[in-house]
């Protein structure tokens, strides 16, 4: 049963470098354990392209991905926000100056790029297991909300 929280925000970006990984996975478990309850939606500060372990990591845990196109802020059809969470440097940057004029919250939280991590395949596929369950367990406490069952 889920608890209806007062202050939770009604409409959530996520954004990252290249909205390929991190922002569309945040979006993704947003949309997949909060349906309808609220807006979630994602962007870069650049075009990426899709990621085949991203879409891995996310199919491990029910969640399909591999129709996600990365976009920019700048193919946004909206910019009303409740609440911009950024994941890299660069997408904060973005985020601040995007939302100079907008009454809209910024939040950071780092968060790796498993597109960084060398190695072979089980080891690379753990940075992006551990970037998703690192992204769950804040989306949970943002949206003061567990789901009744965790990945």
């Amino acid at each position: 049963m889920k608890t209806l929280v007062r202050d939770r925000p009604q409409s959530v970006l996520f954004a990252c470098t290249l909205n390929a990984v991190r922002s569309p996975m945040a979006e993704a478990l947003g949309k997949h354990f909060f349906g309808n309850e609220v807006y979630f939606a994602s962007a870069g500060v650049k075009r990426g392209t899709k990621d085949a372990f991203a879409i891995a990591a996310m199919e491990e845990i029910g969640i399909d991905i591999s129709r996600h196109k990365p976009h920019m802020f700048e193919d946004l059809e909206d910019s009303f926000f409740d609440l911009i969470v950024t994941l890299s440097p660069e997408a904060h940057h973005k985020a601040l100056e995007f939302t100079r004029s907008l009454a809209v919250e910024v939040v950071y939280w780092p968060t790796l790029d498993p597109t960084v991590v060398e190695g072979g395949r089980e080891r690379i596929l753990e940075a992006y297991r551990n970037v998703r369950d690192g992204l769950l367990a804040r989306i949970e406490g943002l949206m003061e909300y567990r789901p009744m069952s965790n990945p």
